[in-house]
């Protein structure tokens, strides 16, 4: 552990809140956060906690970064995030294999993290030559019309533990080419890979002579993460985690008028069709379902398949989840690592009890493997003879519920009946079939791919769901206007004052 931390010259550990290269905060008042290692639950270091009082420094901070960094023409910013984008490719492996010692996600995942962070740098690099407005044609002679986008503000970042840097990511270097300042406030769970990452930003910083654009504030929801969300001067609330927590943040940001962006829950279906390719289909489902230990948001956790297949299909799950090792994530033969802590573990197996209670038949155990560590589970495929309550509640574990239907209507209502909207997935080879998915009386979720499964979204399209998945978009496509104020623009060349509407006045 501790070449790892050299190696991302991790010298400073103690203080939890920074606002650049000279910013770290050292409060005397702040509490110690034990990181722990989910894969043996021993403790990998300690960092001290911001307090309400180093909060309001960050604040400052970058409300005054805010000033200047808002002016700088946002292809010059672009060139900050791209730079940022390079010191993350010379630390690839290193910050990768931390994400997987603090986090559990395996060593391929933990370091695909990472490129996705230098992916969406790149991304943001293009975009900030991009960030177009419209021209319109005015009704009134002699005037033109126009819209451009302006920097919004600072704004705060509120991210979870299962990826503990990538969705930062995704908000930061985007707002970042758009001229706002960030807060951020990193899980408790896995505080010691964003201190990581605020060293890198903090190079990069100094290197373009900048403080207080990207910050960091590690410390409990309540006084900091309050603090956040009721705080007037961040105009955004970027928030990952629960549809619990995401019900009040929502609530205490528009009670102040602010915006926020909903990463929330997600159970994810995939219909299977009697014409699919299974094969396909089978390793779509095992990596999504068993991926991260299900501790994805896209993590796949409810199969529809057909009456027709569904035998064939549950025993060829059954012959792939035998293969799958489990082990010690940062061992390169490992496909499946441990649960995030005994919370996890416990919730995962009242699951599993609850599911059976309600009529379910465990195809797998999903029973403890305490011969390899504390939180290490096998996955479970519990077979439903229908959806029940506990098959629409999201459960954060390797958990899979397949369950048979019999027509399409049957499939989609079954698809469309939780609560949660965040991705889909259907298997099949028949061209109407996969339409139909995709058209509007289909899935209802953010994301619906054909063909492929509910995890591994890409940075180029907007990523988020509907319903109680909150409505928020991350990421590619258009989702940087949510960083971004609209500013709509007339300008009047002659020396007449028309009025619109055809009004006469005077």
């Amino acid at each position: 552990m501790q070449p790892l931390l050299a190696k991302l010259q991790l010298t400073n550990l103690n203080p939890g809140a920074c606002t650049g290269a000279d910013g770290w905060i050292s409060d005397p008042q702040g509490t110690p956060l034990v990181s722990y290692n989910p894969t043996t639950g021993d403790a990998i270091a300690a960092v001290m906690q911001a307090t309400p009082a180093a909060y309001e420094q960050v604040v400052c901070a970058a409300q005054r970064a805010f000033s200047t960094w808002r002016t700088l023409p946002a292809p010059k910013r672009g060139l900050v995030v791209r730079d940022l984008g390079s010191a993350l490719r010379d630390n690839l492996e290193p910050l990768g294999e931390l994400v997987t010692l603090e986090m559990g996600k395996i060593r391929a995942e933990g370091i695909g993290e990472v490129q996705e962070m230098i992916d969406i740098c790149d991304f943001a690099l293009g975009l900030s030559r991009q960030l177009y407005g419209l021209t319109m044609h005015s009704e009134r002679p002699g005037h033109r019309m126009y819209e451009q986008w302006h920097p919004l503000g600072p704004i705060g970042i509120i991210s979870a533990f299962n990826f503990p840097v990538a969705v930062w990511s995704w908000n930061a270097a985007i707002a970042a080419v758009c001229g706002d300042t960030m807060l951020w406030k990193p899980s408790s769970i896995t505080p010691l890979v964003s201190v990581a990452v605020q060293h890198i930003c903090n190079r990069v910083m100094a290197d373009h002579g900048l403080q207080g654009i990207f910050n960091l504030l590690i410390g409990p929801d309540d006084p900091i993460g309050e603090s956040i969300i009721h705080d007037a001067r961040l105009p955004l609330i970027s928030f990952t985690g629960s549809i619990r927590v995401g019900r009040h943040v929502a609530q205490v940001v528009a009670s102040r008028l602010g915006r926020s962006i909903l990463e929330l829950g997600g159970n994810n279906a995939i219909i299977v069709t009697p014409d699919a390719n299974l094969d396909l289909a089978v390793r779509a489902i095992v990596f999504g379902a068993v991926g991260t230990a299900g501790q994805r948001c896209t993590s796949t956790r409810r199969i529809i398949a057909h009456q027709d297949i569904i035998e064939e299909l549950t025993e060829r799950l059954l012959r792939a989840y035998q293969t799958v090792p489990i082990g010690d994530p940062l061992q390169p033969d490992t496909l499946m690592g441990p649960l995030i802590n005994a919370k996890a573990v416990d919730a995962m197996q009242a699951a599993l009890d609850t599911a059976q209670a309600q009529g379910g038949t465990l195809l797998t155990s999903g029973r403890l493997r305490p011969d390899l560590g504390p939180t290490f589970v096998e996955p479970a495929i519990v077979h439903m003879p229908t959806q029940t309550p506990l098959v629409c509640e999201e459960t954060f574990a390797p958990i899979l519920y397949i369950m048979p239907y019999g027509d399409w209507d049957e499939a989609i209502r079954l698809h469309n009946d939780v609560p949660q909207g965040l991705s889909s997935a259907i298997f099949t080879t028949n061209l109407l079939t996969a339409e139909q998915f995709l058209s509007a009386a289909g899935s209802d979720c953010g994301i619906a791919n054909v063909n492929i499964g509910t995890s591994g979204a890409e940075i180029g399209g907007a990523f988020g769901g509907e319903k109680e998945t909150g409505g928020g978009r991350e990421s590619g496509s258009d989702a940087w206007k949510a960083y971004m104020r609209r500013q709509t623009n007339t300008i009047n060349w002659t020396s007449d004052l028309p009025l619109a509407q055809g009004i006469h006045f005077g």
